[in-house]
């Protein structure tokens, strides 16, 4: 089941690539952005299996500029993926971000973690999270602290920029 899983998210981060290629190569309009990121939406519906041995989580990441907020998944200790949704912005320009991060530090206080994943709408790229998740309390070993790091290639401005996030994140068992 867990190859199942890391088959179908390998998918998807395929698929959101070939889109972002199609994205930067022909310099898509608003509405052809809104139909792929629908088939994005769409495809990580049909391809996300059932039953699995995993917990859903929820985030909120924010710094001076902006927030987002995000639904996970943890496909095991190690893997997680995140759909994070910028907030303070309009229904069109929606950006969500869809990332994969790997736990390569597990300890019970706290994990050390590496990502890749896209960004699309209003922000076009690429994002590399690097980040720490601390977790204080004893009796709520679900709940983390989060601080990250966020380098971003923008391929409309062909430019990279490097955010920082605090976040709280917290497994929904």
């Amino acid at each position: 089941m867990k190859f199942i899983v890391l088959f179908n998210i390998s998918l998807l981060i395929r698929v959101a690539i070939y889109f972002l290629k199609l994205i930067y190569l022909y310099e898509l309009s608003k509405p052809s952005m809104k139909l792929i990121l629908s088939t994005l939406c769409l495809i990580l519906c049909t391809f996300t299996p059932t039953e699995t041995y995993s917990q859903i989580t929820a985030s909120f990441y924010t710094n001076s500029v902006a927030s987002k907020f995000a639904i996970g998944y943890n496909i095991n200790e190690r893997f997680w993926t995140d759909l994070r949704i910028y907030s303070g912005t309009s229904i069109g320009n929606i950006t969500p971000e869809i990332v994969i991060n790997h736990n390569f530090v597990t300890k019970t206080s706290y994990d050390v973690y590496l990502g890749a994943g896209a960004l699309l709408n209003n922000i076009n790229g690429v994002i590399i999270p690097i980040g720490v998740g601390i977790k204080p309390f004893e009796s709520l070993r679900d709940l983390s602290f989060n601080i990250e790091f966020n380098p971003i290639y923008e391929f409309d401005l062909n430019d990279l920029f490097v955010r920082g996030f605090l976040g709280i994140r917290y497994k929904l068992n």
